[in-house]
């Protein structure tokens, strides 16, 4: 994220403030980029096989994966992860023309220069955990027949259809006009299960079945968020804000999706 370091005063301190609203996502939620490197190459890569070899152990073609941009202590209650993406077990073909496998990670990213903007972005694990706080990392492994419902639709026209590139910080999962990196997952979730590229369709099943999690957040902070960040937006939030976490996408997969598991993966010693 680029900021300007000729900002007033006045909007310095909402500017402040507007980074104490939900620092979920800030900087390393749905940013492909860090500004700061927490650990060694040696260290991010060393993680990233075990998340792999745990994936692939499992048996898993399609999984829900979720890195911690910051410490725990600085996150908003009822949130634990940051950043939310698909690992879909592929061919991955190498800087040699090689073809070996493992897991490619679809991601929902906020564009470095226009952060209310976002753009659908396939990396690697090595790539996804590379400007992590903390060495975790959480995963769903959904039943083997919602993989391959996923699988469909991932590899198809709808994908894509599902996302809306005005992004906000706090996007409601309930509402159209903006999106986060965890709503769309949720959307491409919804999809699968339900068997239908109908948006309106999927909100009315997201409203019915996906309980959210709230954000509390002071109003005033809100607001005055809304007014100085761009990646912060209130439109879609017709009462108390609401917004989809790793968290609610797990709770939601665990009550509806028979078989799926939730697991947490942290540095072999």
């Amino acid at each position: 994220m680029i900021i300007n370091r000729s900002l007033t005063k006045l909007t310095f301190a909402a500017m402040l403030l507007a980074t104490t609203i939900l620092p979920v996502y800030a900087v390393n939620g749905s940013s492909s980029a860090a500004e700061e490197i927490h650990f060694s190459a040696d260290q991010i890569i060393k993680f990233a096989k075990q998340v792999e070899k745990t994936l692939s152990g499992k048996g898993a073609h399609v999984a829900i994966l979720a890195r911690m941009g910051r410490p725990a202590a600085e996150l908003p209650e009822g949130m634990h992860f940051t950043h939310v993406a698909f690992a879909v077990y592929s061919q991955i073909t190498t800087a040699d023309g090689r073809k070996i496998p493992g897991y490619a990670i679809y991601n929902l990213y906020q564009q470095n220069d226009h952060p209310e903007i976002s753009t659908l972005v396939q990396d690697f694990p090595v790539d996804f955990f590379a400007g992590v706080a903390v060495l975790e990392a959480g995963i769903i492994i959904p039943s083997a027949n919602l993989q391959q419902r996923l699988l469909d639709v991932i590899n198809s026209p709808t994908y894509a259809a599902l996302h809306d590139p005005h992004y906000s910080l706090i996007a409601n999962p309930y509402t159209l006009g903006k999106q986060n990196c965890t709503e769309h997952t949720l959307d491409v979730i919804s999809a699968a299960i339900y068997q239908t590229s109908d948006l309106r369709r999927i909100k009315a099943n997201e409203k019915a079945y996906f309980k959210a999690q709230p954000v509390k957040v002071n109003p005033f902070k809100l607001a005055l968020g809304s007014l100085f960040s761009a990646e912060i937006a209130t439109s879609d939030q017709p009462g108390d804000p609401v917004t989809a976490t790793f968290e609610t996408i797990a709770a939601y997969l665990q009550q509806y999706d028979a078989g799926s598991e939730v697991l947490t993966i942290i540095p072999e010693k």
